[in-house]
């Protein structure tokens, strides 16, 4: 018999996300990816100065703190063509990798890896063994007998209290689940280790940006001036917390996060022909070694792969009115020329239409709109961003050490180029490059020693400060690749205003509902992929998948309440 699997909210990500799949038997046949809150940030932003966009676009969302705000700051540079210093530039690449390194391990260790671990299990491990697993696959100085012991004994306290504490809400004891009690042991000996170990690496964003979250950032280049003289700017000792930092992130991917994926992944290798997606992947580039007005520099490149297809890259231009549209057909907004309309960001519409059901309720209507997310498309495809997209524009594009990467994972799990188009390619596509991002943050580091040292100090370009030097009207991107994918903010000024805001968000990309044709969007198509539940009440799986892409939806989502009112106002003094 036919049924609908619901599961909402979606738990263990940041933001509301509803999920319906459609069961033929034990088999899902269709789903439906739906964000539960209004997004609203466009419209908040109308009207003000564009050089303070940043501090509100940063705000969509308590995760992305950084990637916001910077996408943000580059739309108004490219708009006004305003260059930034070199220091600026490496200072915010820091910053950025900061952010991933960051941000994966979190999401592997605290959002995903407990689809995959079983934590109760790891009551029943053998302490000794358990350390013997772990020196076996990695060099990592805490894994004693004594250690994982430990960990158990903290375990057991929760187990007894009757109170799992951050390990409820999951389905402990379910058949998928697969780990020895030892590796489940070792896994949540990291899991713990890994929230002692992101309070010091957050520090990088504070020496750069002042705090964290929400590190601060000015149009024309970094608010932190460089002066080794200075107790109030960059100097010798901070420049030497910035590198025990990138030591500690380097030694925690190399000896924790990438040897835990590869030992969890081998136990789940039939997750490698499930979860494709679309077969279309997307990456707009970042990590520039010159600038973003050259791509070639790009540590990441930008480009278009279709239908599996790494022979070849097609090119994305992001101003192109007729490559990057967002469509409203299932979506709860309005368009001036109907539904079925495709808009470019530049001509981007903000009107809200709320038309679904008062929750609670039972089902989406998915035959019309059921979804808060628009829907963007690419040349009228939906396209897959995210960590997986960047590793296939990697290896595709010859980057050595991505090739070298893949490559070796592969073999190790004895598994052919296909698997990385699944659910477990690409979560192990999020680990690889971290391996690469958190490498390369040494480069940058001693470029900027280097520069320090020949003298040049500058963080700021104050050359186009003056609205008065402005064009009449002007419209520009600010792209860059955030961990969850390619994301971008286009803005049009006129008269010193900021006259339209677009933000298209990686979840957008992802989590984004059906389009006019009936095309579903990634998070939809790769449910639809060989995916069976054991249990419809205890739908793992479709966690599994979903948390791969490492979901944020409160980059697409902001609040009203079911009749459309304003629930909260922020007054700007």
């Amino acid at each position: 018999m036919s049924e609908r699997v619901v599961v909402d909210p979606i738990t263990r990500i940041e933001g509301h996300l509803r999920i319906e799949a459609q069961m033929d038997g034990n088999r899902i046949n269709q789903a439906w990816s739906s964000g539960t809150m209004v997004r609203g940030i466009e419209i908040i932003l109308r009207g003000r100065d564009p050089r303070d966009a940043w501090a509100f676009a940063q705000r969509i969302c308590g995760v992305c703190t950084l990637v916001h705000g910077l996408a943000s700051v580059r739309a108004v540079e490219n708009a006004l063509d305003y260059p930034i210093p070199p220091n600026a530039q490496l200072i915010r690449n820091l910053m950025i990798a900061a952010q991933y390194v960051h941000d994966h391990v979190m999401h592997f260790y605290h959002l995903h890896a407990l689809d995959w671990v079983d934590v109760v299990s790891a009551l029943s491990a053998d302490p000794n063994a358990t350390s013997q697993l772990a020196q076996s696959i990695s060099n990592y100085p805490k894994s004693s007998p004594g250690y994982f012991s430990d960990t158990r004994k903290k375990l057991k306290e929760f187990v007894d209290s009757g109170q799992l504490g951050i390990f409820s809400n999951a389905y402990w004891g379910h058949p998928a689940y697969r780990l020895s009690p030892e590796a489940n042991l070792m896994a949540v000996s990291h899991y713990l280790e890994a929230l002692a170990w992101q309070r010091d690496v957050a520090r990088l964003h504070a020496i750069f940006g002042g705090r964290n979250p929400h590190p601060n950032f000015v149009v024309g280049g970094v608010p932190c001036p460089i002066d080794l003289n200075s107790d109030s700017a960059i100097n010798s000792k901070r420049l030497s917390q910035v590198q025990s930092i990138i030591d500690s992130m380097r030694s925690f991917v190399d000896q924790v996060y990438l040897p835990d994926t590869l030992a969890i992944a081998g136990f789940y290798k039939d997750w490698s022909t499930r979860g494709e997606g679309t077969g279309n992947f997307m990456t707009y580039g970042d990590f520039p070694a010159e600038g973003m007005d050259d791509p070639g520099s790009f540590l990441i490149p930008a480009g278009i792969i279709l239908n599996r297809d790494i022979s070849q890259v097609h090119e994305l231009d992001m101003h192109a009115a007729d490559q990057i549209q967002e469509y409203v057909a299932h979506s709860w907004y309005d368009y001036r020329d109907g539904k079925q309309a495709g808009l470019h960001p530049y001509a981007g519409e903000t009107e809200l239409n709320y038309t679904g059901p008062k929750p609670p309720y039972a089902h989406l209507n998915v035959e019309e709109s059921y979804s808060w997310m628009k829907a963007p498309r690419w040349k009228g495809k939906s396209m897959e961003v995210g960590p997986l997209a960047r590793v296939l524009m990697l290896y595709a594009t010859g980057h050595d050490q991505a090739r070298e990467l893949v490559d070796s994972t592969l073999r190790q799990l004895e598994l052919p180029v296909t698997a990385l188009f699944s659910t477990l390619g690409r979560t192990a596509a999020r680990t690889l490059e971290t391996k690469i991002i958190a490498d390369m943050m040494q480069t940058w580091q001693d470029n900027l020693v280097a520069n320090i040292r020949r003298g040049d100090t500058r963080t700021f370009n104050e050359g186009l400060w003056e609205p008065s030097s402005w064009p009449k009207e002007a419209r520009g991107v600010g792209f860059m690749e955030a961990p969850r994918g390619a994301l971008a903010h286009w803005i049009v000024i006129k008269d010193q205003k900021i006259d339209n805001y677009q933000a298209v968000v990686p979840s957008t990309w992802n989590a984004g509902p059906r389009d006019p044709q009936g095309q579903p969007g990634p998070y939809e198509a790769a449910l639809q992929d060989n995916h069976v539940l054991h249990d419809p009440q205890q739908p793992i799986e479709i966690l599994r998948t979903i948390h791969s892409f490492d979901p944020c939806i409160a980059c697409a989502v902001h609040l009203t309440d079911p009749d459309g009112k304003e629930m909260l106002k922020v007054k700007v003094l």
